[in-house]
């Protein structure tokens, strides 16, 4: 597995947003831990579910002390509508040449689709948590949650 592991830092990036402003992993951290997560495309049913999943949830991220922010090949363009049209209170970033896809190893499934993986990194931008799962959208934010009371000493 390329990219950093758990315990090891997390590679210093930095992308557009879907307001097309330029941010840096230093800029996401700055009021806590970052939920990083990687998903294929805008608009597919997974990656849907997903961002609704990660919408649901996002006020227990939020009492966790973390941001959620989701990253794609797609357009800022793109993220605009998606996080119009699902009502995304939290920031894409677009990565249309997929390099903080390889910068954290997150590799593509049977070689043709983005793959969907999800990083805990702290404030010290040490990564906790790392979870890799295709089919399983959902569950990359239980697991990022769990992830987040772990460390904070909660159930």
């Amino acid at each position: 597995m390329n990219g950093p592991s758990v315990g090891q830092k997390c590679p210093h990036f930095s992308a557009l947003d879907m307001e097309g402003q330029r941010v840096s992993d230093v800029d996401l951290r700055r009021d806590g831990a970052l939920v990083l997560y990687f998903y294929p495309k805008d608009e597919t049913p997974g990656c849907t579910a997903e961002a609704c999943a990660f919408r649901d949830d996002h006020e227990e991220f939020v009492a966790a002390g973390a941001t959620v922010v989701g990253v794609s090949p797609d357009s800022p363009e793109s993220h605009r509508a998606f996080v119009r049209n699902h009502e995304i209170p939290f920031r894409l970033l677009s990565d249309p040449n997929k390099e903080l896809f390889k910068l954290f190893g997150v590799t593509d499934t049977l070689g043709i689709l983005p793959g969907r993986e999800t990083f805990v990194i702290d404030a010290n931008g040490v990564v906790q948590h790392r979870f890799r799962s295709q089919l399983f959208a959902r569950k990359h934010v239980a697991n990022a949650l769990a992830s987040l009371k772990k460390r904070k000493g909660e159930p």
